[in-house]
């Protein structure tokens, strides 16, 4: 009668410990796949304009940080994107002055031109995301999520 007690209790627990599995959220499932690839490509087909950024961490930083789209309007996001491209342009430029492994190629954008809501975005972002993460401030405004 012992023994039967023994095996019940020790079916018990090792059917109890087994049947606690964490459940992966979406989110955890975008941060996932979104690491395995640091290559960004952000592109307006109908204008054929398009931004590729390698950057580790950044696409994560994307899926897990940043606004939704539709948060912010094309408005502001192009007034942004203007006045952090022209300061990244003076950078790139300016290598003795400014870190030259950080700004390595200048930005071709232009004011007037419109390059759709998903670039304006993306390129918002990525500022955004260089600025906190090389604790870099490209225009007079404070960079946060």
């Amino acid at each position: 009668m012992k023994t039967i007690i023994y095996i019940l209790l020790v079916c018990g627990f090792i059917i109890g410990c087994n049947t606690t599995k964490p459940i992966a959220s979406k989110t955890n499932e975008k941060l996932a796949n979104a690491k395995l690839s640091d290559t960004v490509k952000i592109e307006n087909d109908s204008l054929e304009y398009q931004i590729i950024i390698i950057e580790p961490g950044f696409n994560a930083w994307l899926v897990g940080n940043a606004r939704p789209e539709g948060f912010y309007s094309q408005t502001f996001l192009e007034n942004r994107n203007i006045i952090y491209v022209n300061e990244w342009n003076r950078r790139a430029t300016n290598p003795t002055q400014f870190n030259g492994n950080l700004y390595q190629m200048q930005i071709d954008y232009y004011y007037g031109i419109d390059y759709g809501y998903e670039v304006n975005y993306k390129l918002y972002n990525y500022f955004i995301y260089f600025q906190l993460t090389y604790n870099q401030r490209l225009g007079p405004f404070t960079p946060r999520i």
